[in-house]
């Protein structure tokens, strides 16, 4: 069994029983988290210096749209009508399966890179079974932690859908790829839900999904589509409950987040992409409030950073901003408290992501007897030196070029601040190559300004 002792490192455990340590120790045995405290013993491990640095848990990303990879930055300057209009009009049925592949790859390490360990794949570009199975395959390739979630086709996806999802692929794919739960990369449905899809449909494919065992996740409250109580639907027709993730919930009704805090349900926030396309403002406090735990995702590529550390930033300071303004309107200051820590952001960046995913028994803390899902940053150089406040460095400094080694159930992935075995410049190569076909395809010039018709 393979150990390897992490020495004198800033560790952030996001484990209350163990708390925060500074020149403290972590163990890896096997693909296992064996301790973490002061002074351990080698006893022959492979030893990782980590003076000037900070241990933290993988993060866990909910919500991505990986295919989109291909697509980065396209959409810089688009609405979410507009968002529509050119990615599934015009680009989303261009994709042939080695396009999925690459989009695929390239997101999956990119993520990676950042030291998000953990992905929900929002795959909903399934065109063919064999872009289902580059899809897969390409997660598969990175020996990152993913959950799967097969979702439709690009015709299938246009709102509102009357379209059946492809039961029977889906559970060809849950037969030959996913047989086992106990895998890196597992099994869920993307599913369009009330807003996207028929009733009926919506039905159909809850049940499929059920019977599939898996985990759910579905777009609610994005913008206007979001404003006709979907999880208000939802529950009245016994689809919400704990194997739900609830995307977005920026305009749902105040008592749909009771609803969903007395269904079980997780959410994911995205609010980057969340205030760029007006889906509303970030719903952190709302979840907040009625006891649910709000955990991140980047959502797309094609207008947003690619890394959770910008989300933290995000997702703290809008609610930061928002207790000031509503100081300010009552003729106060906050003087003693912020509402939202750099503590809190991380937890939403790590436990709260695995909790969503059903995988805390396995991840988002480095506690002993969890998988080593871990992530070393550099803290000695000139942007994050003197150390005074790890998790204030983390959240409100943080970025990927920080990341000098990430661990994925023990394996080293990324090493020395490059990923390991992984020939970027041909990850690139395959990325360039799709978007090219893809862009030709759809008859849009490359490099030029892209502005489609809203949809």
């Amino acid at each position: 069994m393979k150990r390897t002792l992490i020495q004198h490192a800033s560790i952030i455990s996001v484990d209350p029983a163990i708390g925060n340590l500074d020149g403290a120790d972590l163990l890896i045995e096997g693909t296992r988290i064996a301790a973490v405290g002061h002074d351990l013993p080698s006893d022959g491990a492979e030893i990782v210096d980590g003076r000037g640095t900070i241990v933290m848990p993988g993060m866990i990303d909910t919500h991505r749209h990986l295919w989109q990879t291909v697509l980065r930055n396209i959409a810089a300057d688009w609405t979410l009508s507009q968002y529509f209009a050119g990615v599934r009009v015009q680009l989303g049925g261009h994709f042939r399966p080695e396009d999925v592949y690459a989009g695929n790859l390239a997101g999956a390490y990119e993520a990676l890179n950042g030291g998000v360990t953990t992905v929900l794949d929002w795959s909903h570009n399934m065109n063919t079974p064999e872009h289902a199975d580059a899809a897969v395959e390409a997660l598969k390739a990175t020996h990152g932690r993913f959950v799967m979630c097969y979702g439709n086709s690009n015709d299938e996806w246009l709102p509102v859908s009357d379209r059946p999802t492809n039961a029977a692929d889906a559970r060809r794919v849950r037969a030959q790829h996913f047989s086992s739960d106990d895998q890196l990369v597992r099994m869920g449905m993307a599913l369009r839900g009330p807003q996207y899809a028929t009733k009926d449909v919506t039905l159909d494919d809850w049940a499929l999904a059920r019977e599939l065992g898996v985990l759910i996740s579905v777009h609610v409250g994005d913008g206007a589509w979001g404003r006709d109580r979907p999880v208000a639907w939802l529950a009245e027709n016994g689809l919400l409950g704990p194997d739900v993730v609830c995307a977005h919930c920026n305009s749902l009704a105040d008592d749909e987040f009771r609803i969903m805090a007395d269904s079980g349900c997780s959410a994911a926030m995205t609010p980057e992409i969340e205030m760029q396309m007006g889906h509303g403002w970030p719903a952190t406090r709302r979840l907040l409030d009625v006891g649910m735990a709000p955990s991140l995702g980047i959502d797309i590529a094609t207008c947003n950073s690619g890394h959770l550390f910008q989300v933290m930033r995000t997702v703290l300071l809008v609610e930061r901003a928002f207790a000031h303004a509503d100081a300010a309107r009552a003729g106060e200051t906050l003087d003693e408290q912020l509402p939202v820590s750099t503590k809190d952001a991380i937890e939403f960046a790590t436990i709260n992501g695995a909790k969503a995913l059903r995988l805390d028994h396995r991840i988002g803390s480095l506690t002993p007897g969890k998988d080593a899902d871990v992530v070393l940053l550099r803290a000695d150089g000139i942007e994050m030196a003197p150390m005074n406040n790890a998790a204030g460095a983390v959240v409100l400094a943080g970025h990927p070029g920080l990341v000098d080694s990430v661990w994925v159930a023990g394996r080293r992935v990324k090493s020395g601040g490059r990923l390991v075995g992984v020939d970027e410049s041909k990850v690139v190569q395959q990325v360039d190559r799709s978007r090219d076909f893809v862009l030709a395809r759809a008859g849009v010039e490359q490099g030029g300004r892209f502005h489609p018709a809203g949809y």
